[in-house]
């Protein structure tokens, strides 16, 4: 495995794999008891594949970060702009277990902040699960406030049962 440099920066090719490695790691050790390990296993195939992975870092409207510390990823991140609005939408943003509470999410999300702003958007916007309370906390902690309560089919039976929340820029 190559070296690399300790803080964030844009998740290239070759960090893929690791990527959707600790996809997996995160979501196992978080969503259970939040939702079913059959929905968990669903979501890792539909949203952090190799392939899938790959395509959205392809996208002109798609950026991937990474967060390293001690030449390990601990967390990642992936923003979209909203089509047809002023937003951009933080559409993940992991943080492994053992380095939760140690200020990465917040350095990813002033990130997104950046980021948001240097697209002239004038919000973020995200979902979160309407079950993760630590989630949802740590997301009123940095500014975000519910919008609204969604209910939306993503197939194989499974729906996701989230908040949409924004924080104004």
């Amino acid at each position: 495995m190559r070296r690399q440099l300790d803080g964030i920066s844009r998740l290239a090719d070759e960090d893929v794999e690791v990527v959707s490695a600790l996809a997996s790691e995160i979501w196992h050790a978080h969503y259970p008891g939040i939702i079913s390990v059959a929905q968990i296993e669903y979501m890792l195939a539909q949203r952090y594949s190799v392939r899938v992975i790959r395509a959205e870092l392809a996208q002109a409207d798609v950026w991937w970060y990474k967060e390293v510390q001690q030449q390990c990823m601990i967390a990642y991140m992936a923003l979209q702009l909203e089509p047809g609005s002023a937003s951009m939408k933080i559409d993940k943003l992991y943080v492994h277990p053992a380095r939760q509470r140690s200020g990465s999410g917040r350095r990813l999300i002033r990130h997104a902040v950046d980021a948001a702003r240097a697209e002239g958007c004038g919000e973020l916007v995200l979902a979160v699960n309407r079950n993760n309370a630590s989630a949802i906390a740590a997301y009123s902690n940095y500014g975000f406030s519910t919008r609204e309560a969604v209910v939306k089919d993503i197939g194989g039976g499974f729906v996701m049962d989230d908040y949409i929340m924004v924080k104004a820029l």
